[in-house]
């Protein structure tokens, strides 16, 4: 039987996982989230499609992320360091051991690999 080790990140017709910030760190608005984890493998790799509605809360990252933005705009603020806005078509890296805030001005879609 052949198996394909292709994997499309498509998320049509499939039923997105609901989510919000984490208690206690909610700053502004109600943002609700969606996620569609189209891949899981061994060692902690994720993969797939994120979604955000406008609001803002803090972020604290223990493992490792590659995003790129699909839709929307979002301002991602660094503690101690530069407010980034990101937008459609943009890529980037959060590593373990940022710590800072989200905030979606309009709702933000992402594909992602995260390594815990």
């Amino acid at each position: 039987m052949y198996v394909s080790h292709f994997r499309a990140i498509a998320i049509a017709g499939t039923e997105p996982e609901a989510g919000a910030p984490a208690e206690g760190r909610l700053i502004s608005g109600n943002p609700k989230f969606r996620t569609w984890n189209v891949e899981e493998a061994e060692g902690g790799l994720y993969a797939g499609v994120w979604e955000a509605t406008p609001g803002k809360w803090r972020i604290e990252y223990d493992e490792w992320e590659f995003c790129h933005i699909l839709s929307g705009v979002s301002v991602i603020s660094e503690d101690g360091g530069e407010a980034r806005t990101v937008r459609a078509g943009d890529s980037f890296v959060l590593r373990p051991g940022f710590k800072g805030t989200w905030e979606v001005i309009e709702t933000t879609r992402k594909e992602y690999v995260v390594r815990v």
